[in-house]
C-alpha cells in the first residue's frame, strides 16, 4: 500500500509513518518541511499521485475559533480536492473524543469543522477520535503555572498513548474506509489534577496544584463524562501508570549516567 501521512513531522505523524513502514507499506510524508503545504494546497497533487490512503494528523495552535475552523476546513478541502484528482481511495482523519459535546473551545470548533468537511466530501473516509494523551495534565499545568502555582481543571479523562493511537491509525489505513467514527482511548479513567500531581512527583518537580475551573482554558462544559469515549471505543493497552514508569526509568538512566539509545526521546 502507498500511504500519505499529512503532518508527517509532528508528534503523531512520525509515529504513524514508523508504524506503516514497519508493516512494509510505502509512506509519502506530507508537510511544509517536505515542500508540501496542505493549507495552501501547494504540492498536493504531485505528492498524492498513486497514493491509496491519506492519514491526516495535521494540527494548529491558533486560539481563535474562526481561525481554527478556517485552518481545518481549508486544509481538509485542499486534501479532498487533490485526493479526487489523484484517485485516493480512503481519507482518514485524527480527531478528538467528545468533540461534538464540547462548545466554547476554539480547537474543538476547528475539529468539528474538519469532521464536517470530511463527511460532506465524496472521498471514502474514517474519522478516528482519540482521548487526551498521557502528558495532557502536565501540558495544561504548564499553560497556567505562575511562580510555582498552577491552576488545573478537575477534568475526568481516559488518557491514551500517542504510539497506541498511531497503531490504530495504521490499522485503519489497512482495513479500508469505515464511513464512521472509530474511537480510541486508554484503559483507565483518571482525574486531571491527580495526573498532574503524579507526573510532577515522578519528574521530581515541585508545583503547587490548585483545582479550578477558572483557568481561562477549559470550562465546566468539559465536566462529567464530556471527554470520555463512547461505548464501543477501542481500548488501547498503555496505561497512565505505564507512562509514568517510563519517565521514572528514563530519569534513573540519566542519574546513572547511561546514554539513551540512538533516536530515543524522553517520555
Amino acid at each position: 500500500m502507498r500511504a500519505a501521512v499529512v503532518g508527517a513531522t509532528g508528534r503523531i505523524g512520525r509515529l504513524v509513518h514508523r508504524a506503516l513502514e514497519r508493516d512494509h507499506h510505502e509512506v509519502v510524508p506530507v508537510s511544509r518541511a517536505h515542500g508540501i503545504d496542505a493549507l495552501t494546497g501547494q504540492g498536493l497533487d504531485d505528492a498524492l499521485a498513486d497514493v491509496d490512503v491519506v492519514v491526516d494528523v495535521t494540527n494548529t495552535t491558533v486560539t481563535d475559533e474562526r481561525a481554527a475552523e478556517e485552518f481545518f476546513r481549508t486544509t481538509t478541502e485542499h486534501l479532498l480536492t487533490a485526493e479526487r484528482a489523484t484517485g485516493v481511495k480512503h481519507h482518514i482523519v485524527l480527531s478528538i473524543a467528545g468533540v461534538s459535546r464540547v462548545r466554547g473551545n476554539a480547537h474543538y470548533a476547528g475539529k468539528r469543522a474538519q469532521e464536517a468537511a470530511v463527511v460532506a466530501g465524496d472521498v471514502p473516509w474514517t474519522i478516528v477520535p482519540a482521548t487526551q494523551f498521557h502528558d495532557f495534565a502536565e501540558m495544561v499545568a504548564s499553560w497556567t503555572e505562575d511562580n510555582g502555582v498552577a491552576l488545573v481543571p478537575p477534568l475526568l479523562v481516559q488518557p491514551v498513548a500517542p504510539a497506541d493511537v498511531a497503531e490504530i491509525l495504521a490499522r485503519v489505513a489497512v482495513t479500508g474506509p469505515q464511513g464512521r467514527h472509530v474511537e480510541v482511548a486508554g484503559p483507565e479513567r483518571e482525574d486531571l489534577v491527580d495526573m498532574a500531581r503524579r507526573t510532577f512527583a515522578t519528574r521530581g518537580q515541585e508545583i503547587q496544584l490548585v483545582p479550578s475551573w477558572h483557568t481561562g482554558i477549559f470550562g465546566v462544559e468539559m465536566a462529567g463524562d464530556a471527554l470520555l469515549p463512547l461505548d464501543g471505543a477501542h481500548i488501547a493497552p498503555t496505561s497512565f501508570d505505564t507512562w509514568l514508569a517510563g519517565i521514572s526509568d528514563a530519569r534513573a538512566d540519566v542519574a546513572a549516567g547511561a546514554a539513551p539509545p540512538a533516536g530515543a526521546t524522553t517520555p
